[in-house]
C-alpha cells in the first residue's frame, strides 16, 4: 500500500492538479502533475466506470498502480502532485504491461 503521505486526497487538490497541472499520456494512462511546494509527491489515481463497471476491476487496477509507484519511489522526484487517470483499455493489459506504460508516462513527465 501507498504510504499516507504520498496520497492525494483532498478536494481542492485534485482541483488544482486539474486545472493547473501539465499533461502527458502514454498508452492507456493519462497524467497530469502540479508542483506541491512539500517534500514528497503525492499521488491519487482515477478509474471511472468506462473503464469497467466493476468495482472489482477497478480496484485491482488501482492496486497495480499503486504497486508500480510504491516500487518507484525512491526513484521518482519531490515535490509534485500527480494524478493518473486510466484510459479504457488498460484493464486487458497484464501487470507488466501496465508497469511498463506507467514507467514510460514517468519518464515523458521527467518524474523519473
Amino acid at each position: 500500500m501507498l504510504p499516507l503521505k504520498n496520497r492525494l486526497k483532498k478536494k481542492k487538490d485534485f482541483e488544482y492538479v486539474f486545472k493547473k497541472g501539465n499533461g502527458f499520456r502514454d498508452g492507456f494512462l493519462f497524467l497530469k502533475l502540479a508542483e506541491n511546494n512539500l517534500k514528497t509527491s503525492r499521488f491519487a489515481f482515477v478509474v471511472s466506470l468506462k473503464v469497467s463497471k466493476k468495482a472489482s476491476l477497478r480496484n485491482k487496477i488501482k492496486r497495480n498502480l499503486k504497486k508500480t509507484i510504491k516500487a518507484n519511489l525512491p526513484r521518482i522526484k519531490t515535490g509534485f502532485d500527480v494524478t493518473l487517470t486510466v484510459i479504457p483499455g488498460l484493464e486487458k493489459q497484464s501487470l507488466q504491461q501496465m508497469r511498463e506504460t506507467a514507467e514510460s508516462v514517468f519518464k515523458k513527465a521527467e518524474l523519473v
